[in-house]
């Protein structure tokens, strides 16, 4: 499970951030200790740091060259600072993003997830996910069932992720849209219809049969 810290003094802010990627299957520390941001980094030892730039004490500019001077995990910005120095400055301390306040939690979770694949996903030999006896290699961008394996294209291994970090819990198509192609308002619905599709084939040809479940009107869902 991949460990998340919350460096935020909006409490309402940060409970928010927190719930939301907590019903996303991420761990969560939320720091409430300002003097001691990197002593609890240092115990903590999160895969990727959501950093305020306005804190109590010492700025986040601050904390993230702290952190920066310590580790390479990924830190993200999220600020109501809207000047481009403000994203400069953040950049130039070690920042791998910047998202500007109000931001829509979607967008988070899905610049979240694509930051820990970056990062993470092909470095971990060990990293797999497992449901039904279905085997999903994340280091390898692979299925197994059995004695059959399967290579996963781009598109299918952010599906299967999303929906077996997801599971029992359906999954809209607007969230998978919004993963796979972030913004891009230029994709045909029927796309992420045609990638669902050839990826509810590989898991079948191996073996487990309606793998992925479509819930009319809402999304997909693994049970």
């Amino acid at each position: 499970m991949f460990r998340i810290m919350i460096i935020e003094d909006d409490v309402k802010i940060r409970h928010i951030v927190a719930d939301t990627l907590r019903k996303w299957k991420y761990e969560v520390t939320e720091v409430t200790q300002y003097e001691q941001i990197l002593e609890e980094f240092r115990l903590t030892e999160p895969h990727l740091v959501l950093l305020d730039v306005n804190l109590p004490l010492y700025d986040g500019f601050y904390w993230c060259q702290q952190i920066r001077s310590v580790s390479k995990v990924p830190v993200i910005f999220l600020s109501s600072r809207t000047q481009n120095m403000d994203v400069i400055m953040a950049i130039n301390m070690g920042a791998d993003d910047y998202i500007q306040k109000p931001f829509d939690l979607s967008v988070l979770v899905a610049k979240i997830s694509a930051m820990l694949r970056r990062n993470y996903t092909y470095q971990d030999d060990n990293l797999q996910l497992v449901h039904r006896q279905l085997i999903f290699n994340l280091s390898a961008s692979s299925i197994r069932y059995g004695d059959g394996t399967a290579e996963l294209s781009r598109n299918e291994f952010i599906i299967l992720q999303t929906l077996m970090r997801s599971t029992g819990k359906i999954v809209s198509r607007d969230e998978l849209m919004q993963v796979l192609w972030n913004d891009d308002q230029f994709v045909d619905d029927n796309t992420l219809t045609v990638n669902v599709n050839r990826l509810r084939r590989k898991i079948a040809l191996l073996g487990p049969e309606d793998f992925i479940a479509t819930r009319k009107g809402m999304g997909y869902i693994i049970e």
